[in-house]
C-alpha cells in the first residue's frame, strides 16, 4: 500500500496486479508518499481503515486481474524465486530470509501449480482472497480499479489524480514470463479458479 496525505490518495495492493510499479511511482515521484504503520503491503482496504480511520475519506483504488492469468503469474514468481534459492542465488536467499513467513508457505507448492491452486489457496489466506474483497471493506467500495490488461491508460488515471503527467508506456517491474496462462490449467483447477475468485468474475466480468 502507499499514501499521499496531500493528494489524499490510497493505494491498495492487491498480489501479483502491477503493485510494484506502483509503489515505485509513489516513491520516486509523490514527495510524501508514506505506508500504513504496522500494516502489510498487501493489507486488505477494511485492515488499513481500521488502522487509519480517516483513510475511508481518500481517493482509493487498486489494480485487479484476470484471476486465472493472476494465478499463473503468482506460481511462476515462486517457482522462479526457488530455483534460484536452490542454486545459491544471493539476492533470491536474502529475498526468502527477510519474509519467511510470506515466501515458505507458498515454496510448499514451487514445483506444483495443481497443488499450488487446489491446496494454497486453502491454505494460504492471501492466495484465496477474491481481488474484491481485499478492495473493499464494509460500507467502502474503492473509487477507481484498474486492470493489469489496460496497464498503461489506467495507470495514467492515477497519475492524474496525483498530478504527475501521463507516459506513454508504463514501466513494469517484477514481470513473469510464462506461457499463455491457458495452458497451465485442466478441467479441475479452470474451475476451481472459477469458484474461489467467483466475486472478481462477476464484479469485473473475467473470464478463462
Amino acid at each position: 500500500m502507499r499514501v499521499s496525505d496531500s493528494n489524499r490518495v490510497l493505494f491498495v495492493h492487491v498480489p501479483k496486479t502491477g503493485g510494484s510499479t506502483i509503489d515505485l511511482m509513489f516513491d520516486h515521484e509523490v514527495p510524501d508518499s508514506r505506508r500504513v504503520p504496522e500494516r502489510q503491503r498487501h493489507a486488505p482496504l477494511n485492515r488499513l481503515i481500521d488502522a487509519e480511520p480517516d483513510l475511508a475519506t481518500y481517493w482509493t483504488f487498486g489494480f485487479v486481474r484476470n484471476p486465472w492469468a493472476r494465478m499463473v503469474s503468482w506460481w511462476t514468481m515462486i517457482h522462479q524465486v526457488f530455483e534460484l534459492v536452490e542454486a545459491g542465488d544471493p539476492a533470491a536467499i536474502r529475498k526468502v530470509e527477510k519474509h519467511p513467513t510470506a515466501w515458505l508457505p507458498e515454496g510448499e507448492f514451487r514445483n506444483d501449480f495443481d497443488g499450488f491452486v487446489l491446496e494454497g489457496t486453502a491454505a494460504i489466506a492471501k492466495v484465496g482472497r477474491p481481488q474484491r474483497r481485499t478492495l473493499t471493506a464494509p460500507g467502502r467500495e474503492p473509487d477507481f480499479v484498474g486492470r493489469v490488461e489496460n496497464f498503461t491508460d489506467d495507470y495514467n488515471v492515477v497519475r492524474e489524480r496525483l498530478g504527475l503527467p501521463p507516459v506513454e508506456k508504463a514501466p513494469r517491474k517484477n514481470v513473469t514470463r510464462h506461457r499463455h496462462y491457458s495452458e497451465y490449467y485442466n478441467d479441475t483447477t479452470r474451475a476451481h479458479v472459477a469458484a474461489i475468485f467467483a466475486p472478481d468474475i462477476e464484479a469485473f466480468g473475467y473470464e478463462f
